[in-house]
């Protein structure tokens, strides 16, 4: 960690350098890229301009604290996929989860939701073109045809779409020129990377457009399965995206679908420990595996499409409908022991369809502004898979023991929701907005014991059923209301004072892979009624109390934007999933699993927020050289202060948040300097995290130390913008770190050996981030 610090260090000084450096040099105009919600961008006398509130606004303006990078600056660092986002953003964790490719985990300030399971739901809300994405399937989004990427932090709800804990990341896609263009955008460098993507447009009348997009993404894996012979962590990915949009005056609609479909191999684990029934050493290389499961093959397919209706009734009052539909397919080969015998074999299924309808009225006043809105959302969760425990059926005379669960999960949630701002000067402005959410659950909760091997559920199947363990249905509907306050000062119109309370909240649920013969007796009478069951499997909502007081500046003629912000957080009755060996007989040996999801945690999430951005010098190498610089500094204290276990005692001195970082900082600047008929962009960035734990319960193996990756970039641009090419290089250090992983040990610490708590080798894998990488694109438009 001393070397993390060093680094944070370094990066700060460095801030402040820029920084004192922007105040010293000769006022200029800005040459950040304003961003809007409109078919036209341009600058607002040189503001960046967003529409966190919906509507455009000077992100100086905005009482939130809210991150806005543009599609031109993802693709001049060469940003491949939504995932590496977070290394620009404080406070933010974005992983691929687990055992898969393109599932998203998001943590915001502590508040996030790892698992990715049909029961529970995320929080940090996804949207694209403003439809909430309600599983995190398909979620890890590749960067093409994107205008920009908004990340809000703190609970949303007030404003649009789904109530959301902890946050909500914003993909938008570009608006369709009013000119006919076609871009052809290619990639290719390191592990045989080979991606292509061609976007077209052409205006089919005055007021109708239409626009499509193609993308082959393909990649070799980082290493390999030597038990199967395939790649491990490669990728083939094709995916595509139409747009239809309608603008004549008052009427604006946009109609949009789009596509993927994955096939890339499994991605599997790296052993952290030998195994420990048959001795198998811990392989050199973290990206090669010995995993055998291939009963199914990894795909995903998902597809969508939204509808969005803009109606200006005059010239205050905007109507807005968005209407969205999403489904998802997908199969999973998830080798927990990632050896070649089926140890924790667990092949999965997962299908989700969601429709969503929102409706908002939108006020623009000459001192009031707000929206009132209503959310209406169906959605379909189900995941099936079963848990092969070969060596332990064996050890058992129960030759292919096999657990499978089911979880079938419906979520119908409405709300209704407004959010107004009132001007009492140019000076002083008061936010007020509220929501009444309802979040009707109901489950199905199927848990059978096999004996023979795979289920039915993935053929051909010999398997015989034995006990069914869990036969569950039913729902339960949970209300909240939560309102928000916001408090604004400007002194002038470069800066702004704020102070905002807000409450999030996450709905409660039923636990998929709970076990209703597991329950507790809780009258001790030797019988388990129905009434226990339902208590066991269920979990109830939670929420958070934030308060946020921020300064957010634009100086020397928007030379220097700096945003600062503190936050303090109260949350209650945190949603702890998880699942645990079960060995019923008292045997020594874990026969099956449970799921077990309590509401057992109550803590304090505090913490600031610094982000700068500084244009340094111009001119001082040439005719339209520039030198800009930006950072970033996140600041999280995330500590529980009640933390029940499964045997009632109160362990929060023991746990801590996962996928938290304490400290997250980014450094980065573009050096622009004209070179024959156009600009090379010299880019480099450095992006640290702290120490972090992938569970409540540290885990030596597991977690991560502190780590810093350095990216760095060359990109040349004509001046008539028809063309550029670019050389990124990323994880300049190739640093080995860990985002994700699997334990079901026990021990090995303090000179403990490991013991096994489902299967007999005992698992405890890691998933890494992205090796180094080196590779060139290029793109030309006509």
């Amino acid at each position: 960690m001393r070397s993390t610090n060093r680094a944070l260090k370094l990066m700060c000084l460095t801030g402040a350098a820029s920084a004192a450096i922007a105040l010293s040099a000769a006022p200029v105009a800005a040459q950040d890229a304003t961003i809007e919600d409109t078919a036209e961008t341009g600058e607002d006398d040189g503001f960046i301009v967003v529409t966190a509130r919906r509507r455009a606004e000077r992100l100086v303006d905005v009482p939130l604290s809210v991150t806005a990078i543009s599609g031109e600056d993802l693709s001049k660092t060469g940003t491949l996929e939504l995932t590496e986002v977070a290394q620009e953003v404080p406070n933010l964790t974005l992983e691929v989860s687990r055992g898969t490719n393109t599932t998203l985990s998001a943590f915001i300030r502590g508040v996030g939701q790892q698992d990715p399971v049909a029961g529970f739901e995320a929080g940090v809300g996804l949207y694209v073109d403003d439809v909430y994405l309600n599983r995190p399937q398909a979620a890890v989004l590749d960067i093409y045809d994107v205008e920009r990427i908004e990340v809000l932090r703190g609970p949303q709800g007030t404003l649009y779409g789904r109530n959301t804990i902890g946050g909500a990341i914003k993909y938008v896609t570009a608006r369709l020129p009013d000119e006919m263009q076609v871009k052809i955008r290619g990639t290719y460098g390191s592990y045989d990377q080979a991606d292509l993507v061609i976007s077209g447009s052409a205006p089919l009348t005055e007021s109708l457009k239409f626009g499509a997009s193609a993308a082959r993404l393909s990649r070799g894996g980082f290493g390999d399965n030597l038990t199967l012979g395939t790649e491990n962590y490669n990728k083939d990915v094709w995916a595509g995206r139409a747009t239809l949009e309608f603008d004549n005056g008052p009427l604006f609609v946009r109609l949009s679908g789009d596509y993927v479909r994955d096939t890339s191999e499994a991605r599997q684990g790296h052993r952290l420990i030998p195994s420990l029934l048959t001795a198998a050493p811990v392989l050199d290389d973290v990206f090669n595996t010995r995993a055998g499961l291939n009963v199914v093959d990894q795909k995903v397919e998902a597809y969508g499409g939204a509808l969005n209706i803009a109606l200006e009734v005059s010239d205050t009052i905007t109507l807005k409908s968005i209407t969205g539909y999403r489904k998802d397919e997908s199969t999973a080969p998830i080798d927990f022991d990632s050896l070649p015998a089926a140890d924790l074999d667990v092949p999965a299924i997962y299908e989700n369809k969601q429709i969503s309808q929102e409706f908002q009225l939108l006020y623009e006043g000459d001192r009031l502004n707000g929206v009132l809105g209503a959310y209406y959302l169906d959605a379909d969760a189900f995941t099936a898979f079963d848990v092969l425990l070969a060596n332990t059926g064996a050890l058992l005379s129960l030759p292919g023991l096999n657990a499978q669960t089911l979880g079938d999960v419906n979520t119908k949630t409405w709300s209704i929701f407004g959010d107004f701002t009132y001007d009492f000067s140019d000076q002083l402005s008061l936010s007020l907005g509220g929501r009444f959410t309802s979040d009707k659950r109901t489950s199905r909760v199927l848990r059978t014991t096999f004996i023979g091997g795979f289920s039915p559920l993935f053929p051909p199947s010999n398997a015989t059923a034995i006990a069914v363990t869990s036969d569950f249905n039913g729902s339960e509907t949970f209300e909240e209301f939560t309102p928000r306050a916001s408090i604004s000062y400007k002194p002038n119109e470069n800066h702004n004072i704020y102070f905002t309370y807000s409450r999030g909240f996450k709905g409660g649920g039923f636990d998929p892979r709970g076990q209703t013969t597991a329950a507790p007796d809780l009258d001790r009478d030797g019988d388990i009624d129905r009434d226990d069951q339902f208590a066991f499997l269920r979990f109830a909502p939670e929420t958070v109390d934030s308060y946020e007081l921020g300064w957010k500046a634009s100086l020397l003629d928007n030379r220097l934007n700096i945003s600062m912000a503190a936050f303090f957080g109260s949350y209650n009755a945190v949603q702890i999933p998880g699942s645990v060996g079960v060995d019923a007989d008292n045997n020594g040996v874990f026969e099956s699993f449970i799921g077990i999801t309590s509401n057992a945690g109550k803590a304090n999430v505090n913490g600031f927020e610094f982000e700068g951005r500084a244009l340094v010098g111009e001119d001082f190498a040439g005719a339209g050289s520039r030198l800009n610089v930006n950072w970033a500094l996140g600041y999280v204290d995330a500590e529980y202060k009640q933390f029940i276990d499964a045997f009632g005692n109160d362990v929060a001195d023991q746990r801590v948040f996962q996928n938290t970082p304490e400290i997250t900082a980014n450094m980065g600047f573009n050096l622009g300097i004209p070179v024959a008929s156009g600009m090379a962009d010299f880019i480099g960035s450095a992006s640290l995290r702290s120490d972090a734990s992938q569970f409540e319960t540290p885990n030596a193996f597991l977690d991560q130390d502190g780590f810093v990756l350095l990216n760095a970039s060359l990109v040349y641009t004509d001046d008539d913008d028809r063309f550029s090419i670019g050389i990124h290089g990323k994880n300049l250090t190739d640093k080995r770190y860990i985002i994700s992983g699997y334990n079901f040990v026990a021990g090995g610490t303090g000179g403990q050996p490991f013991a096994p708590t489902l299967g007999l080798e005992g698992t405890l894998t890691g998933f890494y981030g992205d090796p180094r990488r080196f590779y060139v694109t290029g793109e030309i438009r006509f």
